[in-house]
Protein backbone atom coordinates (compact mmCIF):
# COMPACT_ATOMS: atom_id res chain seq x y z
CA UNK A 1 0.00 0.00 0.00
CA UNK A 2 2.64 2.40 0.38
CA UNK A 3 2.93 3.39 -3.13
CA UNK A 4 -0.85 4.16 -3.26
CA UNK A 5 -0.66 7.15 -1.34
CA UNK A 6 -1.73 9.41 -3.98
CA UNK A 7 -4.21 12.70 -2.95
CA UNK A 8 -5.69 15.60 -4.66
CA UNK A 9 -4.31 17.74 -2.30
CA UNK A 10 -1.32 18.23 -0.63
CA UNK A 11 -3.32 17.81 3.31
CA UNK A 12 -4.95 14.42 1.06
CA UNK A 13 -1.74 12.73 0.30
CA UNK A 14 -0.10 13.50 4.03
CA UNK A 15 -3.32 11.71 5.36
CA UNK A 16 -2.71 8.95 2.71
CA UNK A 17 0.74 8.32 3.75
CA UNK A 18 -0.59 7.92 7.33
CA UNK A 19 -3.57 5.79 6.89
CA UNK A 20 -0.92 3.18 4.67
CA UNK A 21 1.76 3.04 7.71
CA UNK A 22 4.04 5.11 5.97
CA UNK A 23 4.54 7.87 8.28
CA UNK A 24 4.11 7.02 11.77
CA UNK A 25 5.60 9.71 14.20
CA UNK A 26 4.32 13.55 14.93
CA UNK A 27 7.19 14.75 13.77
CA UNK A 28 7.43 13.61 10.06
CA UNK A 29 3.75 14.45 9.92
CA UNK A 30 3.96 18.02 11.03
CA UNK A 31 7.22 18.38 8.41
CA UNK A 32 5.85 17.10 5.50
CA UNK A 33 2.75 19.05 6.11
CA UNK A 34 4.81 22.34 6.19
CA UNK A 35 6.50 21.44 2.98
CA UNK A 36 4.14 21.57 0.40
CA UNK A 37 5.07 19.68 -2.85
CA UNK A 38 3.38 21.59 -5.35
CA UNK A 39 6.50 24.19 -4.83
CA UNK A 40 9.14 21.63 -5.50
CA UNK A 41 7.29 19.86 -8.58
CA UNK A 42 6.19 21.12 -11.68
CA UNK A 43 3.73 18.35 -12.51
CA UNK A 44 1.88 15.90 -10.71
CA UNK A 45 2.74 17.32 -7.19
CA UNK A 46 0.48 14.95 -5.15
CA UNK A 47 1.26 11.47 -7.21
CA UNK A 48 3.17 9.09 -5.16
CA UNK A 49 5.61 8.62 -7.74
CA UNK A 50 8.71 9.81 -8.79
CA UNK A 51 8.61 12.67 -10.87
CA UNK A 52 11.15 14.35 -13.55
CA UNK A 53 12.93 17.38 -12.35
CA UNK A 54 15.37 18.07 -15.61
CA UNK A 55 19.05 17.72 -15.85
CA UNK A 56 18.55 13.54 -15.41
CA UNK A 57 16.80 14.23 -12.04
CA UNK A 58 13.81 13.04 -9.94
CA UNK A 59 12.25 14.17 -7.36
CA UNK A 60 11.38 10.98 -5.22
CA UNK A 61 8.10 9.65 -4.65
CA UNK A 62 5.74 10.73 -1.35
CA UNK A 63 6.38 7.85 -0.12
CA UNK A 64 10.19 6.87 -0.02
CA UNK A 65 10.44 10.63 1.58
CA UNK A 66 8.74 9.57 4.36
CA UNK A 67 9.87 6.21 4.97
CA UNK A 68 13.74 8.35 4.55
CA UNK A 69 12.29 10.52 7.48
CA UNK A 70 11.17 7.72 9.88
CA UNK A 71 14.71 6.33 9.57
CA UNK A 72 16.12 9.60 10.53
CA UNK A 73 14.03 10.58 12.86
CA UNK A 74 15.98 10.14 16.09
CA UNK A 75 18.73 11.99 14.52
CA UNK A 76 16.76 14.75 13.15
CA UNK A 77 16.22 16.00 16.48
CA UNK A 78 15.99 20.19 17.01
CA UNK A 79 19.73 20.96 17.04
CA UNK A 80 20.93 18.52 14.72
CA UNK A 81 23.41 18.94 11.45
CA UNK A 82 22.05 17.12 8.65
CA UNK A 83 23.73 16.61 4.97
CA UNK A 84 20.98 15.69 2.28
CA UNK A 85 23.47 14.53 -0.84
CA UNK A 86 21.77 15.40 -4.24
CA UNK A 87 19.21 17.83 -3.19
CA UNK A 88 17.95 18.50 -5.99
CA UNK A 89 14.29 20.22 -6.08
CA UNK A 90 15.06 20.74 -2.11
CA UNK A 91 12.56 19.15 -1.29
CA UNK A 92 13.57 16.27 1.40
CA UNK A 93 16.09 19.17 2.21
CA UNK A 94 13.32 21.87 3.48
CA UNK A 95 11.19 18.46 5.51
CA UNK A 96 14.57 17.69 7.11
CA UNK A 97 14.71 21.40 8.31
CA UNK A 98 11.83 21.63 9.87
CA UNK A 99 12.97 19.00 11.92
CA UNK A 100 16.23 20.00 13.15
CA UNK A 101 14.31 23.50 13.91
CA UNK A 102 16.13 26.51 14.18
CA UNK A 103 19.16 25.58 16.04
CA UNK A 104 20.02 22.92 13.64
CA UNK A 105 21.18 22.53 10.07
CA UNK A 106 20.45 21.16 6.81
CA UNK A 107 23.30 21.32 4.10
CA UNK A 108 22.01 20.28 0.25
CA UNK A 109 24.54 19.48 -1.99
CA UNK A 110 24.40 18.93 -5.71
CA UNK A 111 26.69 18.88 -8.80
CA UNK A 112 24.50 20.48 -10.86
CA UNK A 113 24.79 24.27 -10.41
CA UNK A 114 20.83 25.11 -12.25
CA UNK A 115 19.78 21.86 -9.67
CA UNK A 116 21.36 23.96 -6.62
CA UNK A 117 19.58 27.29 -8.19
CA UNK A 118 16.56 25.46 -8.93
CA UNK A 119 16.24 24.24 -5.61
CA UNK A 120 16.84 27.82 -3.93
CA UNK A 121 14.18 29.03 -5.59
CA UNK A 122 11.67 26.08 -4.74
CA UNK A 123 12.41 26.39 -0.54
CA UNK A 124 12.33 30.04 -0.91
CA UNK A 125 8.08 30.33 -1.94
CA UNK A 126 7.72 29.42 1.16
CA UNK A 127 10.50 28.76 2.93
CA UNK A 128 12.70 31.80 2.33
CA UNK A 129 13.57 32.01 6.90
CA UNK A 130 15.31 28.78 6.68
CA UNK A 131 17.61 29.89 3.65
CA UNK A 132 18.05 33.09 5.32
CA UNK A 133 18.99 32.65 9.12
CA UNK A 134 21.24 29.97 7.25
CA UNK A 135 18.94 26.62 8.70
CA UNK A 136 19.52 25.83 5.36
CA UNK A 137 22.64 26.04 2.85
CA UNK A 138 22.57 24.18 -0.58
CA UNK A 139 25.71 23.91 -2.18
CA UNK A 140 27.58 23.06 -5.48
CA UNK A 141 29.43 20.41 -5.51
CA UNK A 142 30.57 16.39 -5.61
CA UNK A 143 27.96 14.56 -2.89
CA UNK A 144 30.09 11.68 -3.10
CA UNK A 145 33.15 13.78 -0.99
CA UNK A 146 29.90 15.20 1.66
CA UNK A 147 30.78 19.00 2.85
CA UNK A 148 33.23 18.21 5.86
CA UNK A 149 33.39 22.23 6.93
CA UNK A 150 29.55 21.60 8.54
CA UNK A 151 30.16 18.43 9.69
CA UNK A 152 30.10 16.14 11.40
CA UNK A 153 26.23 15.08 10.29
CA UNK A 154 23.83 13.39 12.89
CA UNK A 155 21.83 12.40 9.53
CA UNK A 156 22.74 12.11 6.38
CA UNK A 157 20.42 11.22 3.30
CA UNK A 158 21.94 10.37 -0.35
CA UNK A 159 19.25 10.54 -2.63
CA UNK A 160 20.54 8.72 -5.82
CA UNK A 161 22.57 5.21 -5.99
CA UNK A 162 26.38 5.12 -5.28
CA UNK A 163 27.86 1.73 -6.60
CA UNK A 164 29.80 1.25 -3.08
CA UNK A 165 29.19 3.31 0.44
CA UNK A 166 31.42 6.66 -0.38
CA UNK A 167 33.77 6.47 2.50
CA UNK A 168 34.02 10.46 2.82
CA UNK A 169 30.08 10.46 4.04
CA UNK A 170 30.99 7.71 6.94
CA UNK A 171 33.62 10.09 7.45
CA UNK A 172 31.46 12.75 8.18
CA UNK A 173 28.86 10.79 10.01
CA UNK A 174 28.57 11.83 13.47
CA UNK A 175 29.15 8.88 16.22
CA UNK A 176 25.56 8.16 17.07
CA UNK A 177 24.43 9.26 13.49
CA UNK A 178 22.81 7.76 11.06
CA UNK A 179 22.91 7.50 7.28
CA UNK A 180 20.54 6.27 5.35
CA UNK A 181 21.26 5.59 0.78
CA UNK A 182 20.75 3.08 -2.26
CA UNK A 183 23.65 1.41 -3.48
CA UNK A 184 23.89 -0.15 -6.50
CA UNK A 185 24.49 0.09 -10.47
CA UNK A 186 21.85 1.73 -12.74
CA UNK A 187 20.19 -0.90 -14.56
CA UNK A 188 20.44 -3.43 -11.76
CA UNK A 189 20.01 -4.24 -8.09
CA UNK A 190 19.79 -1.86 -6.00
CA UNK A 191 19.18 -2.17 -2.16
CA UNK A 192 18.38 1.17 0.91
CA UNK A 193 21.32 1.18 3.30
CA UNK A 194 21.17 1.98 6.97
CA UNK A 195 24.59 2.75 8.09
CA UNK A 196 24.91 3.48 11.60
CA UNK A 197 27.80 5.12 13.73
CA UNK A 198 27.53 4.13 17.22
CA UNK A 199 29.37 6.30 20.02
CA UNK A 200 32.35 5.04 19.68
CA UNK A 201 32.70 5.01 16.11
CA UNK A 202 31.61 1.52 15.51
CA UNK A 203 30.00 1.10 11.82
CA UNK A 204 27.27 -1.13 11.10
CA UNK A 205 25.30 -1.83 8.36
CA UNK A 206 21.56 -2.83 7.80
CA UNK A 207 19.55 -3.66 4.25
CA UNK A 208 16.71 -2.35 4.70
CA UNK A 209 14.73 -3.04 1.06
CA UNK A 210 15.30 -2.70 -3.02
CA UNK A 211 15.06 0.34 -4.37
CA UNK A 212 15.52 1.96 -8.25
CA UNK A 213 17.46 5.14 -8.12
CA UNK A 214 18.86 7.09 -10.35
CA UNK A 215 22.82 6.82 -10.23
CA UNK A 216 25.08 9.02 -8.06
CA UNK A 217 27.42 9.66 -10.31
CA UNK A 218 29.90 12.11 -12.21
CA UNK A 219 28.36 15.70 -13.22
CA UNK A 220 29.05 15.42 -17.01
CA UNK A 221 27.67 11.70 -17.03
CA UNK A 222 24.53 12.94 -15.71
CA UNK A 223 24.34 15.86 -17.94
CA UNK A 224 26.62 16.17 -19.89
CA UNK A 225 25.18 19.62 -21.37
Amino acid sequence: MAWRSTGKTHQQLIANLKSNGVITSEPVAEAMLQVDRADFCGQSPYADSPQSISHNATISAPHMHAYVLELLQDQLRPGSRALDVGSGSGYLTACMAKMVGDNGTVVGIDHIHELVSFGTKNIGKSHSYELEKGTIKLIVGDGRKGFPSEGPYNAIHVGAAAECIPPKLIEQLANGGRMVLPVGPRNDDQYLEQVDKSQDGKITKKTLMGVRYVPLTDKEKQWPG
